[in-house]
């Protein structure tokens, strides 16, 4: 289990102020984490508050595996507006920024905008360059502040959610600092998990681990949707995977206490897999 550690995604409290949050993630039992940039939770854009959660984690000893970087309807590195694509980018390192200061390993990035249904190919093609001129924009900036920048796959129905976009961009980047995140739910959703996993395997450093039952992005706990998660993990074994794993719960509403027994029994559930059923200690 040493080579898959198990962290948490604080975004399971996206709605609370860091400096709540992480004292009740690491009572909760984690030190392993992806810190959330939604801006109830972390303003990125303002160096006090950053500082502030670096010099609490440091306290509390614990460790920034991850950090993921903004997704919202107004951020689009694919954006065939140059106006509207800058400020994205400048969104982006802006987050970087911030990420190295929170002394993460890796900046974790939705590739595509947050916005359903599939251009035309033509449209398809420019929206694909301008992603990959953006990324080749981020991708420097984060080797120079001692970062790894992440690809993620994203929802199946959304503009760049299929495998073949992720490959397509990852082919595009200059730089060599760049890998993929699998996020297990979205994966299942594409009806295709293997598929993605077998594609982006060359490539993989880290999971965001979060289930569902094949009908939206629920973020259940590992077990309580329909991913078989042996045949997974079998499949990460052969592919010889030695990265985290970083539990994407859903923040449900519930006491701080009881969000981090759900993550403690999800964490529990998949030692039992990896240790009992692929036999890595």
């Amino acid at each position: 289990m040493s080579d898959w550690r198990c962290g948490i995604s604080t975004g399971c409290f996206y709605k609370t102020d860091i400096l709540r949050a992480l004292p009740a993630v690491r009572d909760g039992g984690f030190n392993t984490i992806e810190i959330c940039s939604f801006p109830a939770h972390l303003n990125y854009h303002d160096s006090r508050h950053v500082g502030e959660a670096a010099a609490l984690m440091k306290s509390l000893g614990m460790d920034a595996n991850s950090f993921h970087a903004p997704f919202a309807d107004s951020i689009d590195i694919s954006s065939l507006d140059p106006g509207h694509r800058a400020s994205s980018v400048r969104e982006v390192l802006a987050a970087c920024d911030a990420a190295a200061a929170l002394h993460a390993r890796y900046v974790v990035l939705h590739p595509g905008p947050e916005q359903e249904g599939k251009p035309g190919p033509e449209e398809w093609y420019h929206r694909m360059r301008c992603a990959a001129d953006s990324l080749n924009e981020v991708a420097p900036h984060c080797r120079d502040l001692g970062l790894v920048l992440l690809l993620e796959n994203m929802l199946p129905h959304l503009m760049f959610g299929r495998v073949s976009d992720m490959m397509f961009l990852l082919g595009a980047i200059r730089e060599t600092n760049v890998g993929t995140c699998l996020d297990t739910g979205h994966a299942f959703l594409s009806r295709d998990l293997r598929t993605v996993v077998h594609k982006l395997s060359g490539h993989l450093r880290m999971l965001h681990v979060n289930d569902n039952l094949g009908d939206r992005d629920s973020h259940l706990s590992p077990g309580e949707g329909a991913i078989d998660w042996i045949s997974l993990f079998r499949q990460l074994q052969q592919w010889n995977f030695h990265g985290p794993l970083i539990l994407e719960l859903s923040d449900s509403g519930e006491p701080p206490e009881r969000i981090m027994e759900r993550a403690r029994n999800a964490r529990t559930y998949l030692r039992e897999i990896i240790e009992r059923q692929l036999g890595i200690d």
